[in-house]
């Protein structure tokens, strides 16, 4: 009974910085690849930062260098460091898992979600 349960959302001005957390149960981090996804109005759910079970980091969308995926195998949390957030990254950001060894930047390809937890920039 995999649950993902995210926290740290809220709102900020711009050029401000979030953490974001992701705590699983019924879940180990370490093996396979663990994402951050993003889902505005009206757009599909992008892909933000992978890491996979070797510790290696994805950065397949537009973060450019302002975020950074981390996790603590022993607390099976995941993170999200955000920097200089601007107004676009407004989003509801949601952390996903699945049991695939190599990342995957396809919504569809991961199993388990968060709830989400919103971040507005303004």
């Amino acid at each position: 009974h995999v649950q993902l349960v995210e926290s740290g959302g809220g709102s900020v001005q711009t050029g401000g910085s979030l953490t974001l957390s992701c705590a699983a149960s019924g879940y180990t981090f370490g093996c396979a690849c663990v994402a951050w996804f993003r889902q505005a109005p009206g757009k599909g759910r992008e892909a933000v930062a992978q890491i996979d079970g070797d510790g290696r980091e994805f950065y397949p969308g537009s973060a450019e260098g302002r975020f950074a995926i981390s996790k603590d195998n022993a607390k099976n949390t995941l993170y999200l460091r955000m920097n200089s957030l601007k107004p676009e990254d407004t989003s509801m950001y949601y952390c996903a898992a699945d049991h695939h060894p190599f990342c995957s930047d396809y919504a569809s390809d991961y199993g388990y979600w968060g709830q989400g937890t919103q971040v507005t920039v303004s």
